[in-house]
């Protein structure tokens, strides 16, 4: 399926690597690299992101607090997780034009604001072919909230999101590949009941969520109707709604209880998905934060690469009674669950829209 991305809010979808300039002044070399940055998956696409371009060889990430969602993220966590997606994203797209760099992860304690601090060094050697296939999956991600076809993702796949964990060293201190692998840590629910067990979590975390008005008011704050040229949100489309549900569902959302439907219509998304993943910490500090949000996103990456999609049924993890149950049903691991994924085959989807490079730049 072809689709349409010349509206203005799509444009950063168009990117391609024949429009970098490889004489260009330096400075329009790395900014030219936050197009890629600018694509990762943030929750309600709130692209909470800022960067600073620093004496010409320095990319700074800053989180960008005013649009976080005081509701469902009154911590900052699913903020700084979307941050760690976008310095993954950069960081792929660094590597692809033949940099190295040398990155730091939050630099400076007196600012907590400054997610990370690549320095990146003068000289181009010849491009990193080893991500390719990441890079190149950049401009085809999407979040696919749309019923996924009943058949299973292959084990080769899986064997690769697992090793992820393992060869992912970015922003990592040196020693052995198994205390790497226990920084962030990842599970699938393969057995039945477990799958149904976190699908009735899933459903429980709507009604609840759901049931507060102040959610209800925060989240239909940033879905648009499908013709609205907003650049952030989520548009109508997203969530499978026509034109005329895409005008009436913000409304309907802040006005009506539409707990008990949503949970129906989300646990059986979740239990019929071919696979339902988790990616937590040991810890649930802001390091622990960012560092999900960068092996999610190479996970991502690495799933759209073999044409898989992915979507995200948070709730449960969102919501303060019931992240510990979601704990509990993970067994062979210890610690904070991070990140709910469902994933698989099925049909293409229209991406979400995203600001210019000019919104999302501080001024030097």
């Amino acid at each position: 399926m072809v689709m349409s991305l010349s509206e203005p809010e799509f444009q950063a979808w168009n990117v391609s690597e024949s429009q970098f300039s490889e004489d260009g002044p330096r400075i329009e070399q790395l900014k030219f690299l936050l197009n890629y940055a600018i694509l990762a998956p943030s929750s309600h696409n709130t692209q909470p992101w800022l960067f600073k371009i620093v004496d010409d060889n320095i990319i700074e990430l800053y989180a960008d607090r005013t649009r976080g969602l005081p509701l469902v993220d009154p911590v900052d966590r699913a903020l700084t997780i979307s941050c760690g997606a976008a310095l993954s994203h950069l960081l792929i797209a660094i590597r692809h034009f033949g940099y190295d760099y040398k990155l730091e992860l939050f630099p400076d304690s007196s600012n907590r604001d400054l997610i990370s601090r690549i320095t990146v060094d003068d000289d181009r050697k010849k491009p990193f072919s080893g991500e390719n296939a990441l890079f190149e999956a950049i401009t085809k991600r999407r979040t696919n909230r749309l019923k996924f076809e009943d058949r299973e993702l292959e084990e080769s796949l899986i064997s690769k999101l697992r090793s992820i964990l393992v060869n992912n060293k970015e922003g990592e201190a040196e020693g052995k590949e198994e205390e790497r692998a226990k920084t962030v840590w990842f599970h699938i629910a393969r057995e039945l009941d477990e799958k149904n067990s976190l699908a009735d979590l899933i459903a429980e975390g709507d009604r609840l969520q759901l049931s507060d008005k102040r959610f209800r008011r925060e989240l239909a704050s940033w879905i648009h109707p499908n013709r609205s040229h907003s650049k952030d949100g989520m548009p109508g489309y997203a969530f499978g709604y026509n034109d005329i549900m895409s005008h009436m569902g913000p409304f309907v959302l802040r006005t009506f209880d539409i707990g008990k439907g949503q949970a129906a219509k989300d646990r059986q998304l979740a239990a019929g998905s071919p696979t339902l993943a988790i990616l937590g910490t040991r810890s649930d500090e802001p390091m622990n934060w960012l560092k999900t949000g960068m092996a999610l996103s190479r996970m991502l990456l690495t799933a759209q690469s073999e044409n898989v999609w992915s979507s995200f049924l948070n709730q449960p993890i969102e919501v303060p009674e019931l992240r510990p149950k979601v704990q509990e049903l993970v067994k062979q691991e210890n610690g904070f669950p991070q990140i709910m994924l469902r994933m698989g085959y099925g049909k293409e989807v229209k991406p979400t829209p995203r600001r210019p490079i000019e919104d999302v730049l501080r001024q030097r």
